[in-house]
């Protein structure tokens, strides 16, 4: 009987397989798209006429190439239809394409983030910087995007840069150059109890940056991808601050810091949605060595890892995991514009927002539950001048964040009291994601010191 149930189960196993429909791709077509070129399209397609595909996997693969198609930035909206005949699947995508050139004026604050300017600055006008940004997104239609920014106000900055990544027939191979100049009257010199304090002396410039970088980028395949980046900087600060000030600044007897960056990074990324991802991974790695042969103004060799997983429970509830370490293979001491690991760009944990923490090495668990509220579209008819702008979906989240980190000092205890210890924050928000990739967050933290506030974030970048 035994010998007979699993011939049986085979037999099932068999008859099921043979039983299921399997599409051949016959025909792509590709429509809506008037710049871009349709094999930028086609890359982020992940089937492809003559492939085999069983019925019951058809909605994912259809699902999987549109999210790739929307992540390339260039679509307000991606629209697919199918026909099955004799199974033979013919698919269609209709993509709107979004509005490429952007004269953005600039109007944005010089300090770390907006809490830091609100509660802490006074909300300073000084403190803010203006000019006009011009972005185009896709400026030969193979996705390549061009910058340029002429900047006044707190820090005169004036930066260009230009992306193309698929220089070859196959589009894995990719370019990237970038040139920057900044120079401001106001120096943030030094960490004092894990605040930044800010030396200014109006009648001379406290600080100049000049950047000049390029590099490699290869992605063999839909999720995996090669960085290989060279950058030189010099900067330049006042002899008050330099010997004065903080001679640990630039660490090296002089006003002035030259140095050559050579940097890999690694990255496998198959998250759904890149700018607010519900399901997916991330990994990154990178290695990179800070000093090479001109001077030795700067000796440093960093690693970083990072690892990120999104997964959703349900259409509402998900949940998103974040790990992140930073380790300095050199020992040695490092100069200041060197070591502040935490308070700036991503390096921040709930609760923590007003405060810089330097150190050598880092880590750090970010975990957030979110529960979605609204998910629907917007009509602002003719209210809205740009077309392609008119029709806005939205998704409001509730969320629930738990951070933990620790930030490793072995030179630079004297600059504050958070280093050196285990960090708790958390708390609760709204996250309103707008245009596939507009976020504007509002989130009520407490640390484990008990310190509480209500801050506001938002990531509005092209």
């Amino acid at each position: 009987m035994r010998i007979l149930f699993i011939f049986m189960c085979l037999l099932s196993a068999w008859l099921s397989t043979a039983n299921a429909q399997i599409l051949e791709v016959a025909d792509i077509q590709i429509e809506g798209n008037k710049r871009t070129k349709e094999k930028i399209i086609s890359r982020e397609i992940i089937f492809k006429v003559g492939d085999r595909i069983p019925q019951e996997e058809l909605q994912a693969v259809l699902e999987r190439s549109e999210q790739n198609i929307q992540n390339t930035g260039l679509f307000v909206k991606t629209e697919i239809e199918t026909e099955i005949k004799d199974q033979k699947l013919s698919v269609k995508f209709t993509v709107s394409e979004t509005w490429y050139i952007y004269p953005q004026p600039i109007f944005e604050l010089a300090d770390r983030n907006f809490n830091v300017w609100w509660k802490e600055q006074n909300r300073s006008l000084e403190r803010v910087n203006f000019g006009i940004r011009g972005i185009h997104l896709n400026l030969t239609g193979h996705r390549d995007k061009l910058k340029l920014t002429l900047q006044d106000g707190y820090t005169k900055k004036y930066e260009l840069d230009y992306i193309f990544p698929g220089i070859n027939k196959e589009q894995t191979l990719g370019f990237f150059a970038n040139v920057f100049f900044s120079r401001g009257r106001e120096i943030a010199f030094i960490t004092q109890q894990n605040k930044l304090l800010f030396y200014d002396f109006n009648e001379e410039f406290q600080l100049q940056r000049f950047r000049v970088s390029a590099g490699l980028s290869y992605r063999p395949g839909f999720y995996t991808f090669h960085t290989f980046k060279t950058t030189y900087g010099a900067n330049r600060i006042s002899d008050d601050v330099a010997f004065v000030e903080n001679p640990e600044y630039f660490l090296n007897n002089s006003n002035r810091q030259r140095h050559l960056i050579l940097e890999y990074n690694f990255t496998f990324d198959n998250r759904d949605i890149k700018p607010y991802p519900l399901n997916g991974q991330l990994f990154s790695a990178t290695i990179l060595k800070d000093g090479v042969g001109l001077t030795d103004d700067v000796n440093a060799l960093i690693t970083s890892f990072t690892y990120q997983y999104f997964h959703s429970f349900s259409d509402k509830l998900s949940l998103g995991l974040i790990g992140s370490a930073r380790f300095n293979l050199l020992r040695h001491k490092q100069p200041y514009t060197q070591v502040s690991s935490f308070g700036y760009d991503e390096n921040i944990i709930h609760g923590y927002e007003l405060f810089v923490i330097d150190g050598m090495d880092h880590g750090f668990v970010k975990t957030a539950f979110r529960f979605q509220l609204l998910n629907n579209e917007w009509d602002w008819g003719k209210l809205m001048f740009i077309k392609q702008f008119r029709q806005m979906p939205y998704k409001l989240y509730f969320v629930i964040n738990n951070d933990a980190a620790y930030i490793n000092a072995p030179y630079y205890d004297h600059y504050g009291d958070l280093n050196n210890q285990l960090l708790w924050g958390g708390g609760v928000g709204l996250h309103l994601l707008v245009y596939f990739d507009k976020l504007i967050q509002v989130e009520y933290n407490i640390n484990k010191f008990g310190e509480k506030g209500l801050f506001l974030s938002f990531d509005l970048s092209l």
